[in-house]
C-alpha cells in the first residue's frame, strides 16, 4: 500500500525526495487521526493529494530556491538508435505535463484504475479524468516524436492545467 502511495506521490510531484515526504506526511496524518490501521489505498491517495495541494499553496507564498543543480546525465546513443526509451527520455515530457494530467495518466496507466475509479479518487468527473489522460498521452506522443518538451502551451509556469477541479 505504501509503495502504491509512493508511486502516486511521485506522479504528482515528480521528485523522489518530495514524494517520500508526501507519503510519510500523509501516513502520519492518518495515524494521528486514528485511521491508519484501516486505511486503504484510496484513503492514502486522498491524504497524499491533500498534502500535495497544501504544499503547493504554501510554495506560492514562499519561493524556495535549490542550492545545487543536479548534474546532467549523458545520453546513450545506442539506446536511441535501437528505439529503446529509458526513464530519462520521459523525464522532461512528463515534467512538462500539468499535475492533473500526470495524476490522471498515473492512475489509469500505471496503477490500472478505471476512469470511474480514478474519478472517485480525485473527486473529478469521469469524463474529465479521461480527457486529462488522453491529453497527456497526446502530449507525450508529440514530445517523443518531435524530440522536444511537450505541454508548454497548456501548462503555466507552475505546471497547472486550466481546468476545473470539480
Amino acid at each position: 500500500m505504501l509503495q502504491a502511495g509512493y508511486r502516486y506521490a511521485l506522479a504528482l510531484c515528480h521528485h523522489r525526495a518530495d514524494a517520500e515526504d508526501l507519503v510519510q506526511g500523509a501516513w502520519l496524518r492518518l495515524r494521528e487521526a486514528g485511521r491508519a490501521d484501516g486505511a486503504g489505498v484510496p484513503l492514502l491517495f486522498t491524504a497524499i493529494r491533500n498534502l500535495f495541494k497544501d504544499r503547493r499553496r504554501r510554495e506560492k507564498l514562499v519561493a524556495f530556491e535549490p542550492l545545487d543543480d543536479a548534474p546532467e546525465v549523458a545520453d546513450n546513443g545506442a539506446d536511441a538508435a535501437a528505439g529503446v526509451l529509458a526513464a530519462r527520455d520521459l523525464e522532461a515530457p512528463l515534467a512538462a505535463l500539468c499535475v492533473a494530467e500526470r495524476e490522471a495518466l498515473f492512475l489509469l496507466v500505471v496503477e490500472g484504475y478505471t476512469a470511474r475509479e480514478a474519478a472517485e479518487l480525485t473527486g473529478r468527473p469521469r469524463g474529465t479524468v479521461s480527457s486529462l489522460a488522453h491529453r497527456a498521452k497526446e502530449k507525450l506522443r508529440r514530445a517523443l516524436a518531435d524530440g522536444a518538451e511537450a505541454g508548454n502551451n497548456a501548462a503555466d509556469k507552475e505546471g497547472r492545467c486550466r481546468i476545473s477541479t470539480n
